[in-house]
């Protein structure tokens, strides 16, 4: 039990930091933080339909795989002390 936890907090790791990356990656929608910061101006780096639906794709499994890892060590943690 003590490998699996182990593993699940790597993952738990790994994930919150390529999660944080790939929400920093999306265009931003115009009105938030991206304008205070110069995000606001259109420029030719902006990606395109497919891409940008691909990000949200991978986004939305590298979210759902964090959400399984904190879940199932939550699990482990309960059931640890019975």
């Amino acid at each position: 039990m003590q490998i699996l936890e182990f593993v699940l907090q790597v993952l738990l790791g790994i994930t919150s930091l390529l999660l944080t990356l790939l929400i920093l990656l999306h265009k931003g929608r115009g009105g938030g933080l991206s304008d205070m910061f110069g995000g606001g101006m259109t420029s030719a780096l902006g990606s395109s339909g497919l891409a940008e639906r691909n990000l949200n794709r991978f986004t939305i499994v590298l979210a759902l795989a964090w959400f399984i890892s904190i879940v199932a060590l939550g699990l482990i943690t309960k059931f640890q002390g019975l």
